[in-house]
């Protein structure tokens, strides 16, 4: 199986890696199970375009599973009610706004501009990314592996986990060094390579700053990080490392 780390409207860094990993598996038996990890809009470019892929996968990968980031919970909570959502708008909302051809208000202090946006907004938006959206999952356990977005909090039971944590918590999942009861993957804080050790897999690779888009792929105690690379001659990809085997 494959985990897939934030994407962040980086439309051409998916299909790049989508692609390889059709070829990779492109003679087994069954479809790649692919898990994405959250954050699938904002920041880039593409938001539209990523959400139109995801959907797409159903045909190629129909056992794919998708988690929610914080990402998408402040878009859907901009949705709900503009003026408690508008912080989304500030750290990339804007982008993912512009991928639906929505334009924002030139004087970003007009309620009454913002009113008639928010509402271009929601009806630019086909009801099959709304499913999309409303439909995404907190965490996916699997045998010996939690996924998440962002991470636990490792003072209480992986089973007793916040919604809130799962999607947004940084510190002090990410420091502390208590073994969990399983393997975390998780995106969320963007490094610029991939992090693994004995309690946690980070495969957020700042995608729209680094034009590195990385899934991790967990095959028994083996461990691969697959990577697509946005470079001049387009996207490329690469395996970073290989554990396990």
């Amino acid at each position: 199986m494959y985990a897939i780390g934030d994407i962040h409207g980086c439309d051409d860094l998916l299909s790049g890696l989508l692609e390889a990993v059709f070829e990779e598996t492109s003679g087994d038996a069954t479809p790649p199970l692919l898990i994405f990890l959250g954050d699938y809009v904002d920041r880039g470019p593409g938001s539209r375009k990523v959400i139109d892929q995801l959907l797409d996968l159903r045909d190629r990968a129909p056992g794919a599973r998708f988690l929610c980031g914080n990402h998408e919970e402040a878009m859907l909570h901009f949705l709900d009610d503009l003026e408690a959502g508008m912080a989304w708008t500030g750290y990339g909302g804007k982008a993912t706004m512009r991928s639906y051809g929505v334009s924002t208000p030139e004087d970003e202090t007009n309620l009454d501009a913002w009113r008639e946006t928010h509402q271009a907004f929601k009806a630019a938006i086909p009801e099959n990314h709304m499913r999309f959206l409303w439909g995404l999952e907190d965490r996916i356990d699997l045998g010996d592996y939690l996924f998440v977005h962002a991470g636990v909090h490792p003072q209480r039971p992986l089973n007793a986990q916040h919604v809130k944590d799962l999607r947004w918590i940084r510190e002090p999942f990410l420091s502390d060094s208590r073994r969990l009861e399983k393997v975390i993957v998780h995106g969320h804080t963007p490094m610029t390579e991939p992090h693994i050790d004995d309690r946690r897999i980070g495969v957020d690779t700042w995608a729209y700053r680094t034009g590195v888009l990385t899934a991790v792929e967990l095959n028994g105690e083996a461990r691969r990080f697959l990577q697509a690379r946005r470079g001049e001659d387009g996207v490329t990809t690469a395996v970073l490392s290989i554990e396990g085997d």
